[in-house]
């Protein structure tokens, strides 16, 4: 008959967890965002305003949505 233990050896510590969330916290919150090329936010605004044309008749509502959406951006 054969036992099996298991042991681990924690070496770091409480607050060095909560350094290392709070690190991790702050590397998320302050990530820096690729920005958007002029030329790709002027083909979404163009793409969205031609997908509010097309809808316009049968679904005035999605159309204001997506205008609205095309001058957000």
């Amino acid at each position: 008959m054969s036992t099996t233990s298991y042991t681990t050896i924690n070496d770091t510590g409480y607050f060095a967890n909560v350094a290392t969330a709070v690190r991790q916290l702050f590397a998320a919150v302050f990530a820096v965002q690729p920005g958007m090329s002029q030329r790709n936010k002027e083909e979404t605004i163009w793409w969205l305003n031609s997908m509010a044309n097309d809808c316009e008749l049968h679904s005035p509502g999605l159309s204001a949505e997506l205008r609205h959406f095309a001058s957000r951006a």
